[in-house]
This record gives C-alpha cells, structure tokens and sequence, in this order.
C-alpha cells in the first residue's frame, strides 16, 4: 500500500525525467521528516511549477505501512521490539539507499511530534557530506541548532525549499521576501570588495 503522497511524488518525478534531456542535469533531493503535514506535496508542487530537473524520493509515509512492512512480508512477531526491528531494518534499506544517492537531503522538523528519524537522517546525511537543508518552524531552532549548523541552508516554510533550489539549480531568485522593504548588501553596508 502506498500513501497518496508517494504516488504524487512518483508522478512529479516521471514528468521530470521526461522533460530531461541528456545535457541538462537530474537531482535527486530526498525529503526527510514529518509526515502529518503536505510539506512534501508544497515542495514537488513547486519544483513542477518551476519546472526544476529534480528527481524527488522520501521515506514510507505511511505510519502503519512504516511500522507493520517486516511482519506483513516476513510474519507476525510475538514482541513488539522483533516486530519494530524487523520493519526497521527494511526501513533503513530504504533510507539508507536513498541517501546516499541523494544530491541534496532536506530535513522537516514540525512542532508537534518528536522527530527521532529525521535528526537520524541528518546525522547520517552529514556523515556523508550531503548537502542539508533543513525546514522547520523558528520556534524549534533553539532545539536543532546542532542540526542547523550541519546544514547550508535553514528555511521556515517549504517556498524557501523550492526558491532554494531554484536558485542553486538554475540560478533564478524569487521576488524578494521582504518586499519593498528590501535593499540590496552593497547599498545597505557598503560594497564588500573595496579593491575591484
């Protein structure tokens, strides 16, 4: 049984291989984390709008298919530490796989629910020398900053996800979040090379 979300996922991903051509680079950005909110569907929405060469992948997210795949395809355990290790282990194939074959790992941390998985995730992605991004609220940053430090780019909400890799993709920038209000580093604090 796969979640909605997935074959979401899957169908971006097929539209991005056919729109490729052989010059033109495909990344694979692997989403990580919470699974209770649509922050995966607002990220492949908007690398579909952009029309961005990215191949999107992410865990199982469905909860119950996440925590029963070992007992469904091996047989039912007796205790619930052989039933989760089991589902585990197929889990990290996954992942692990995923990973490691990723050009970017963005990480989600939401407020409501403890992330163990995706604090895992970046851990192993930092190890490997991924590229992080990671996305959270800015109320938690007090309890990843570990985590932010690990990462190239902190974003709050998944726009800055796709403007992110819109930008390291293709080189194109957003409208300025700041609106009008923006000014641009060399008027506000002065040019940073004084000798061009």
């Amino acid at each position: 049984m796969l979640t909605k979300s997935f074959h979401f996922i899957r169908g971006l991903n097929r539209r991005a291989r056919s729109m490729s051509t052989d010059t033109k680079r495909i990344w694979n950005v692997y989403l990580s984390g919470e699974i209770h909110s649509d922050w995966r569907e607002q990220i492949a929405s908007g690398v579909t709008e952009k029309s961005l060469p990215i191949v999107l992948t992410s865990p199982n997210t469905s909860h119950e298919d996440s925590d029963d795949c070992g007992a469904i395809i091996l047989g039912m355990e007796e205790k619930r530490q052989n039933w989760d290790k089991i589902g585990a282990n197929m889990n990290n194939l996954r992942t692990k796989t995923l990973i490691r074959d990723a050009d970017i790992v963005v990480v989600r941390f939401g407020e409501k629910y403890r992330q163990w998985n995706a604090a895992f995730d970046a851990g192993y992605a930092a190890a490997l020398n991924k590229s992080i991004i990671t996305l959270h609220p800015p109320s938690i940053s007090h309890m990843l900053k570990e985590v932010n430090a690990s990462a190239s780019v902190v974003c709050e909400d998944a726009s800055q996800v796709v403007d992110t890799l819109a930008y390291v993709i293709e080189g194109t920038l957003p409208k300025p979040r700041d609106g009008d209000q923006f000014v641009p580093i060399a008027d506000r604090l002065g040019k940073g090379n004084p000798n061009p």
